[in-house]
């Protein structure tokens, strides 16, 4: 564990999720294969293409979101609906009418949606959250759409937020903008700086987190995020360290 600024008081906890309380990496080279798969074995697909449907990978798909995001920014902070635009827009390129595409693409998503928080986290991680519970309040804040409640995690958490459209229709925008920050402080009733996130992103967690007021722990072992530009508070290399703070 290494200091690089003075941690000042502590009165609520938040975690990004993807590559801070687990390795997501695997989790998700597990479902580009599954998703290959699943187009592969599309009926509707085997009548219009027969046998070509192992290209349809990430890199085929992205080029996709690229024209979605082109057209709706906003979509590049939901990765739920950018996904499936995405999806709708690729099928329609494959010859799909547009009704059909749009039902290809819900059905497509229900099923990444369904493997995505398929994994187990590590035992640790579950036992640091059930600890850290019992003194602080936790908050989960992710770019990401993995389901804590599948996970066997989302009691431990106060409040979750996910980037992307809610339920009334606003836009929580995606890390490193303040937007989760802000929110989780205000229904807290807390300072910003009484607020430390934990998180992997240089960009996303440590960035996002001091240009909205919080403190900040970077956990540098899984070497995925964006590298830091601007010192956090704290490094950790394994995300158990965190009980040493709170002891």
């Amino acid at each position: 564990m290494k200091f690089y600024r003075h941690l000042t008081e502590i009165k609520a906890i938040s975690f990004d999720l993807d590559d801070t309380l687990y390795s997501n990496k695997p989790v998700m080279q597990a479902i580009e294969q599954k998703m290959i798969a699943y187009f592969s074995a599309l009926p509707i697909l085997n009548n219009i293409m027969p046998a070509q449907q192992n290209f349809l990978d990430v890199h085929f798909w992205s080029n996709f979101r690229h024209q979605a995001i082109l057209k709706q920014p906003d979509l590049a902070h939901d990765v739920v609906q950018v996904r499936l635009v995405s999806y709708q827009l690729g099928f329609i390129s494959l010859g799909l009418a547009e009704d059909i595409a749009q039902q290809q693409a819900q059905a497509a998503l229900d099923y990444f949606i369904e493997l995505r928080s398929d994994f187990t986290v590590p035992e640790q991680s579950k036992k640091l959250l059930a600890n850290l519970s019992e003194k602080y309040i936790l908050i989960a804040i992710s770019n990401g759409n993995v389901d804590t409640k599948a996970l066997g995690i989302s009691q431990h958490f106060r409040y979750i937020y996910h980037a992307g459209w809610q339920m009334d229709g606003s836009l929580l925008k995606q890390k490193p903008a303040s937007d989760m920050f802000t929110l989780a402080c205000h229904e807290l009733a807390i300072k910003p700086s009484q607020l430390l996130h934990v998180g992997d992103c240089g960009r996303s967690d440590i960035q996002g987190a001091l240009r909205a007021g919080c403190q900040t722990a970077w956990l540098s072992c899984y070497d995925v995020g964006m590298p830091l530009t601007v010192l956090p508070h704290i490094e950790i290399t394994n995300v158990n360290q965190l009980r040493l703070l709170f002891e």
